[in-house]
């Protein structure tokens, strides 16, 4: 990122999860961090981003998504379909009319990639993406064809991020992303006697990035251009592995967690290739598995455990 200070940087769902560690950060850095989300400006209403005409933007980070994990996807796949196409027309035209200047960096997901190839950036926009998030995974093609079409039109300058699953303290507390919902289910199974059941055989292996490590991965690459990015840790680990760690942190029996093997598990394996983004950074994803657990997990006793007695 460049060195000098006061950029102005706007970022849409400033106040989820990536979007707060980021706004955090830049802040931090000295920028002028402007929020847009749907509780303050409707982003489903382009209008409402024309208040901040007057500000020429150096960034634009568009992070705000219709979505959430678990079976959502699988029975809300209109409402993702029309819900993201909207929220991604609107920044998009936003960008293109009144911010030319900026460059926009807006965040994929890996479900767009097809299950029969390499998780490699040229393969993201082949073949089908997975079919049980087929809908959201192509709003996020959608963006990034986008992001190309004005880039090529106008000389727009823009970045696309692919990461696998980023985790880390400030998630909500009813967040059902993989790695959370072990840590709440092995938490109450430890403090509150509750059964622990896992959906599938836990042999599914998915991969895992810290969140400071995404941050800085991201603001490490912003000098580049017009392309697209894998987030990963370039390492998949069964979901068993995850739910062992966990509870060799808390202190919990691994042997009493059930796995429900009649429950939906999505595919078997995903796994970014990050040598792209490996050949430009130094010191990349710093923080260990065990690490990264640790301080997740305290996190979630200090901010949702304690408030339930435990």
């Amino acid at each position: 990122m460049k060195n000098n200070k006061n950029l102005n940087i706007l970022i849409t769902g400033g106040t989820g999860f990536v979007g707060g560690h980021l706004t955090k950060k830049l802040e931090t850095l000295g920028h002028n961090v402007y929020i847009s989300n749907t509780k303050k400006h409707n982003l489903y209403e382009i209008k409402n981003l024309y208040g901040l005409n007057p500000i020429a933007f150096d960034y634009i980070f568009h992070l705000a998504a219709a979505t959430k994990a678990g079976d959502y996807c699988l029975t809300h796949m209109g409402d993702q379909w029309v819900n993201n196409q909207i929220l991604n027309t609107n920044i998009l035209t936003y960008w293109k009319n009144h911010q030319r200047q900026a460059k926009m960096i807006s965040i994929g997901t890996s479900a767009s990639y097809p299950v029969e190839l390499e998780m490699r950036e040229d393969n993201y926009l082949i073949g089908s993406p997975e079919k049980d998030l087929f809908t959201y995974a192509m709003t996020k093609r959608m963006l990034l064809i986008g992001q190309e079409a004005l880039g090529n039109q106008y000389g727009l300058k823009w970045l696309h991020f692919v990461p696998s699953t980023i985790y880390g303290p400030g998630f909500p507390e009813h967040d059902h992303h993989m790695i959370i919902d072990l840590i709440r289910k092995i938490y109450n199974g430890k403090h509150h006697g509750s059964k622990v059941e896992l959906w599938g055989d836990g042999h599914q292996r998915r991969e895992l990035i810290y969140i400071d490590d995404a941050i800085e991965s991201i603001l490490g690459l912003l000098e580049e251009e017009n392309q697209i990015f894998n987030l990963g840790s370039s390492n998949d680990l069964p979901i068993r592995h995850f739910a062992e760690e966990i509870s060799s942190i808390m202190g919990y029996n691994h042997d009493n967690i059930f796995y429900n093997v009649d429950k939906y598990v999505g595919v078997r394996k995903r796994k970014l290739e990050v040598d792209k983004i490996q050949q430009l950074l130094l010191n990349y994803c710093g923080t260990s598995l065990r690490d990264g657990l640790s301080k997740t997990i305290e996190f979630y006793h200090d901010n949702y455990g304690k408030a339930k007695g435990a």
